[in-house]
């Protein structure tokens, strides 16, 4: 369900994907090739997020935040993470069922480990490999991970095309889309 609140529109390409049971409402804008997966919630109510491109958000996301929040161009936030920082740079990986608290931010090429806990105003350097609750950069990601960071939007942008293709997006979404995002 995408779902304006007062003024406040989504912006979505139209080559984005937007699973028909996610949740985006508010000052939300999603770019090219991205896709959004069922279950997902981006509640922009009082900030703006901006989602570059090539981003997907997997099954059951919720994404919000106390300040505008920037998701960076190719970055993969994984199944069931809580993610309310401020800034997820270009090319980072957030791992299933992490949570992300206020105000944070990762740095680009930076991977934060499944069930990982990122506390609030943390904040996660370029390259760094954070693990643990409360999460800490335990090592830089080494070549095998960048290899990664690059390779998973490339899979989600392609499932993405396919589910919209099959007419999976939400029903909602042509009144939203903007060329220009």
């Amino acid at each position: 369900m995408i779902r304006a609140l007062g003024d406040k529109k989504p912006k979505i390409h139209p080559t984005a994907f937007v699973s028909e049971s996610a949740y985006v409402v508010g000052d939300v804008e999603i770019g090219e090739g991205s896709s959004i997966w069922p279950g997902t919630i981006i509640r922009a109510n009082g900030h703006k997020i901006k989602i570059g491109k090539f981003v997907n958000i997997q099954d059951n996301c919720v994404i919000h935040s106390d300040a505008d929040g920037e998701y960076g161009d190719y970055v993969t936030i994984g199944h069931h993470v809580m993610c309310h920082a401020t800034t997820v740079a270009e090319h980072c990986l957030v791992g299933n069922g992490a949570t992300v608290n206020g105000h944070a931010n990762i740095g680009h090429h930076s991977i934060v480990a499944a069930g990982s806990v990122v506390l609030e105003r943390a904040e996660i350097e370029p390259y760094s490999f954070a693990v643990g609750a409360p999460a800490e950069v335990k090592r830089q990601v080494n070549e095998r991970h960048l290899q990664m960071l690059d390779n998973l939007p490339n899979g989600y942008y392609r499932n993405g095309q396919i589910f919209r293709d099959a007419g999976l997006n939400d029903p909602d979404i042509a009144q939203f889309t903007d060329p220009n995002v």
